[in-house]
């Protein structure tokens, strides 16, 4: 199940658009047609983005009036970033292990 969560967050923050979407979101609650400003896109361009964000869980929706509001879901990224942390492990194991070799040959 985690797989699938993470496969669909990737694949979500693959766009820069949608990474940009979100990074806006990072500031607070913002409408479609706010997120899709800065893009020169239409809203239904905007919306199809905001779908691929709210079905990767990645924010919510919610209608006020006419509008649709968006928020972030920071668990969901939460998940990505400790998926990441295991391979800043594993690298920085590696690089570290290189650097100890590099000193002793230098000795």
């Amino acid at each position: 199940m985690v797989d699938n969560r993470l496969d669909a967050t990737f694949t979500a923050l693959a766009d820069p658009t949608r990474r940009g979407m979100l990074a806006a979101l990072a500031e607070g609650e913002k409408a479609v047609s706010e997120l899709a400003a800065p893009y020169r896109m239409s809203l239904a361009g905007a919306a199809k983005h905001v779908g691929v964000l709210a079905r990767a869980g990645l924010i919510e929706r919610r209608k006020v009036g006419r509008r649709q509001l968006c928020r972030i879901r920071a668990d969901r990224l939460k998940d990505a970033s400790e998926w990441l942390a295991q391979w800043e492990r594993f690298w920085t194991t590696r690089l570290d292990a290189l650097e100890s070799a590099l000193k002793e040959d230098r000795t």
